[in-house]
This record gives structure tokens, sequence and C-alpha cells, in this order.
């Protein structure tokens, strides 16, 4: 692990953008800039697509769907990459390399060549998770980990809400420049983002410490990590009902105004930002962190209720409604985050953190990708039976997150 000389420690924002370890420093600023990165690309990427090279929705939504099928191993084999290379050599190659795909897009003109540069681009994106919670697991110890992921998580949220701002300039001009200009802009930044680790010196990388060579502990064969794995793909699924199943709710189900949505994630980010370091430090252990997750799986099935009562009643209880479920749904999200990066570092083999952390962000890739499919086929398609589905579904995932904590512990007591 690295260690920083001693200086003062910085107060409010300079906490998030200025920490004193200059590990952590590096990978803020990295951060900033691959997020903004993110917020640019998701508010014109789909309407570049469409509009500009002249794609249908449904060709971009078959590529996006079959990238993120590949990202699934992509991220699996970065951990073993990373344990080869090193994880700042790893995200920093899979950042460029992610820019130089986003480059790419803008001379993509048959859905085959779109599908082959989407799975470049997305593929490298999961590798760059594995590669960052490697890095994180590797250059810091105990509850300094999961702090810092909480703090990485922050930074993330705010820079990709300052992205989304600049990219409503292009969508406002709406002209084809404009929206080739943003797509550069994301690639541009992506670029920018691996600077910052360029820069950081005194971080022993595998290759440069023999002794290190030693694998440790497959995670494949560690059934309590991959029973962990599991249940974290399942709590995952909960942004893609934010993100997706939320707003075909509020426009196919509800009399609420579809500027709803927005303003509910807006709602989501400011909760997200002010409280996930708060939620991490009271979810540093073993225990409190199952005792989260299991927190967290309770919102979730409350939040699925609200949500369905939002179908009923007069315009303004539903608005209170949709409001009181993104609340419940805000502090799920960020309980069953800081306990699954607990026990992501915890459960996992210190000697084979590398492969650990690739296994873990497998689980979220696949929970990612099936997300959609699970939602739309409860929530959407099925109404109130539907959300009474996902609540038990997140209810008793939560609940076996702590009792797998639970047998854990007394397994290891025993042994």
């Amino acid at each position: 692990m690295y260690l920083a000389a001693k200086r003062p420690v910085p107060n409010g924002i300079r906490r998030y953008l200025g920490p004193v370890d200059p590990v952590a420093r590096a990978l803020t600023w990295a951060t900033v800039a691959a997020s903004l990165s993110k917020g640019v690309f998701f508010s014109v990427s789909v309407l570049f697509f469409t509009r500009v090279v002249g794609f249908t929705a449904a060709t971009v939504g078959y590529g996006l769907t079959i990238a993120g099928a590949a990202a699934v191993g992509a991220a699996l084999g970065a951990g073993y990459l990373a344990r080869m290379f090193g994880a700042r050599r790893l995200l920093m190659a899979v950042t460029a390399g992610q820019g130089l795909a986003l480059a790419s897009y803008l001379v993509v003109r048959t859905p085959s060549a779109f599908v082959i540069v989407a799975c470049a681009a997305v593929g490298q994106q999961a590798m760059q998770r594995t590669a960052l919670a490697t890095m994180i697991a590797e250059s810091f110890t105990g509850r300094d980990r999961v702090e810092v992921r909480a703090r990485l998580r922050v930074v993330t949220n705010v820079s990709i809400a300052a992205g989304t701002a600049l990219a409503a300039v292009a969508l406002a001009i709406g002209t084809t420049p404009a929206y080739v200009l943003a797509m550069l802009t994301t690639s541009a930044l992506l670029l920018v983002s691996a600077l910052p680790l360029s820069r950081v010196r005194g971080i022993a990388e595998p290759v440069d410490r023999p002794q290190r060579r030693a694998w440790g502990r497959s995670p494949l064969f560690d059934r309590t990590y991959l029973a962990a794995t599991c249940l974290y793909a399942v709590m995952t699924m909960q942004f893609g009902m934010l993100t997706v199943g939320v707003p075909l709710w509020v426009a196919g189900w509800t009399k609420a105004p579809t500027v709803t949505v927005p303003a509910l994630l807006a709602l989501n980010t400011v909760i997200v930002s002010l409280l996930q370091v708060w939620a991490a430090r009271g979810a540093n252990t073993l225990y409190s962190a199952g005792r989260a997750v299991a927190q967290a799986g309770t919102l979730l099935a409350v939040a699925c209720g609200l949500y369905a009562t939002a179908a009923h009643g007069a315009v303004a209880v539903m608005i209170v409604a949709l409001t009181l479920a993104t609340i419940a749904h805000s502090f799920a999200e960020i309980l069953s985050e800081a306990g699954g990066w607990t026990l992501a570092f915890e459960l996992a083999d210190p000697a084979n953190a590398g492969a650990y952390q690739g296994v873990n962000q497998t689980g979220m890739a696949v929970g990612t990708m099936l997300a959609p499919l699970v939602v739309t086929t409860t929530a959407i398609e099925h109404g109130t039976a539907g959300w009474a589905a996902l609540a038990a579904l997140f209810l008793i995932t939560g609940l076996s997150t702590l009792r797998l904590v639970r047998w854990h512990r007394g397994h290891a007591s025993s042994a």
C-alpha cells in the first residue's frame, strides 16, 4: 500500500477534490474527467446514433444489449489482467482504449460496425470498473477502502450531472456539428482522465514485485464470495428499476406529468451525493455491511409498494407517492452500495484482489444487463402484482445477504 506523508486533512469540497493521499487524489481527478464524459455521452449518444448516423432505436437497443453481454466476460477477465500487469496500468490502458472507441462511433455507418465498437466501448468500461476496484483494494486498507469508494461515487454523481449540463448545449443547438462535437468531447475527456493516473508514483505493480506472483485463492472456488456476488447482482437491478422502470411507469401507468421523471432522478442524485459517505462509514465491518444490505432490501420493498401506489388517486397523491418512493429507493441505494463494497473487499483474498474484484464486477455487469428485462416483465407489464414480485425479490436478497454474513462469521470463528 502506498502511504502518503501526513498533511492537514482538507475540509468541505476540498476533501472530495483534493484528498491528502496521492492515489486517492489521482483517482478523484480521473473520476471527474471520466464522469463528465459519461454525463455528456448519456445525454447525446442515443440521439446521435438515431438522428445523425440514422440507426433505428431497435438497432441501438440490440447493439447495446450485445455489448452488455460482452461486458460480463470483460469484467471477469480484467481481474486477472490486473493481477498480471497491475491495476493502475490496466486502468490507464482501458480508459484510453474506451476513449478511442467512443471516437470510433463517429465513423460507424453499419449495424455490424456499431456492434463491434459498442462491444469495445462497453467492454472496456466494465474493465475500468474492475481495475478501479482492484486499485482501491490494493492501495488502501480497512474502512479507508470503503470511504474512498464512497467519495469517488459522490464525485461521479456530481460530475455526471455537470456533464449532462454541458450536453444540454449540444441538445439545444441540435445540429449535426453540435452532436459530433459533443461525441468528440466524450472521447477527449476520457483520454484526459488517464493523465492523473500516469503521474502517480510509489504504487508497487505486480510485475515489479516477483514475490507477489503467487495467485492466492481463486474466487471461482470460493462459495461464500460467489454467493455474495450473486446476491449483489440482484441488488444492482435497483439501478435499472430507477432509470428504466420508473420513467416507463410514470409515463404509462400514472397521470403524473413527464417532468416528474427528471425531478425524481435529480432527487436521487442529491441524496446519494450528500449521504453516500455517511452510509459507507456505517457499513465498514462485515456484520454492519450485511445489516446495511438487509436494510436496503427492506427499503426497496417499501419503495416498490409506493411506486405501485402512484398508479392510483389524484395527481398530487401520485407525485407524493413517487417522491416518497424515490427517497426510500435512494436510501436503499446508498446502503446497498456501501454494504456491497465492504463485502467485496473483506470477503476477498488479499493475495488475489484483482480476480476477486473481477468476479464482483461481473456480478454487477450481469445485474445491469438483466435489470431492464426483469423490471419490464414484472412491474411494467403486470402493474401492482409485478411491483409486489420485485419487492419480494429485493427483500429476500437483502435478508439472505445478512444471513450469509452471519454464517460466514460463525464458520470463521469455529475454524
